[in-house]
């Protein structure tokens, strides 16, 4: 047989509900009671702006039931290759938003920093310096990408684990595309002496994200675009810095200032150089081909790992 508590225990509240005004005062007099101090403040701002925001949009029966079915959908639609949660928070400015107030002495200066994104995947291979992450065949323009990383003060960062990955000529990352090699585009380097890694790919283009879930139906009904402009991931760790992840977007992409998930910064964008001499190391490479030369700067802090948005 169930069993009841005694009439207010523990419940924080003092008086019955009678009209919509008492519920928010009631859900935070629970929500004061929070014992962790910190989930407390998140739990208590949380209730008050989205009771805010329930009564300035006036929101309907109809729309809550709504609301409640699309967020049971973004789970069913993410999976072990697929994000759908990752790719709403970013189509919202929420990630965007989350990645700037907490990097670049917390939001205070410019940063590297940027969207880890949902296609990250951890265990990339390991590649020497000058190697290539090529791993199965991929038609497209030869890209050549010289990294250093520093510190605030502009001191190399040796040891430095970086983790590279983009999408390929056609938009696509390895794990949506059955042509690709598994971990095709993906690689991890290691930083010399001077900080510096290289390595060798293909250039990548924009892509749509996908449409086909909720995130598809909100930008449909908002008539926005989907696409992303080319970039460059990388996840960059050193004991003693914070994680960096990072983008760097072409600044020729079409798609540069209407940015779909709103990842686009000044700090993060780069010069993919475009040459049509031959390649001086290698004549045979064929023209034109590109190059990149970026600096990544770490913050001091703790190396935390972020939880991989797929497998």
């Amino acid at each position: 047989m169930a069993t009841h508590p005694e009439a207010g225990a523990s419940s924080g509240r003092d008086a019955m509900i009678r009209h919509e005004s008492d519920v928010t005062p009631a859900v935070l007099a629970v929500m004061r009671n929070t014992a962790d101090p910190r989930l407390r403040e998140i739990m208590m701002s949380l209730v008050e702006h989205l009771h805010g925001f329930v009564r300035d949009v006036k929101l309907t029966e109809a729309e809550f039931r709504m609301a409640t079915s699309l967020i049971n959908q973004i789970g069913k639609q993410s999976s072990d290759t697929h994000n759908e949660a990752v790719l709403m928070a970013g189509s919202l400015g929420v990630s965007s938003l989350v990645c700037l107030l907490n990097n670049g002495d917390m939001g205070r200066e410019e940063t590297s920093q940027n969207l880890l994104g949902p296609f990250w995947r951890m265990h990339s291979p390991h590649t020497p310096n000058g190697g290539s992450i090529v791993r199965s065949a991929t038609p497209g323009q030869p890209l050549f990408v010289s990294g250093c990383v520093t510190d605030a003060a502009g001191q190399p960062i040796a040891a430095a684990e970086v983790d590279i990955w983009h999408a390929s000529p056609e938009g696509f990352y390895e794990n949506q595309d059955p042509s690709q090699a598994d971990m095709n585009l993906r690689g991890k380097f290691t930083t010399d002496a001077d900080g510096r890694f290289a390595f060798s790919s293909i250039k990548m283009s924009g892509y749509p994200i996908p449409t086909d879930g909720v995130v598809g139906r909100l930008l449909a009904a908002q008539d926005r675009h989907p696409y992303r402009p080319a970039h460059l991931h990388a996840l960059i760790a050193r004991p003693g810095y914070k994680v960096l992840i990072s983008q760097i977007y072409d600044p020729d992409d079409p798609y540069l200032t209407s940015d779909v998930q709103f990842g686009v910064t000044e700090r993060t964008m780069g010069e993919y150089v475009r040459h049509d001499e031959p390649h001086p190391a290698n004549p045979t490479i064929p023209s034109p081909w590109y190059s990149l030369t970026y600096n990544f700067v770490m913050e001091r802090g703790d190396p935390v790992l972020p939880q991989p948005p797929i497998k």
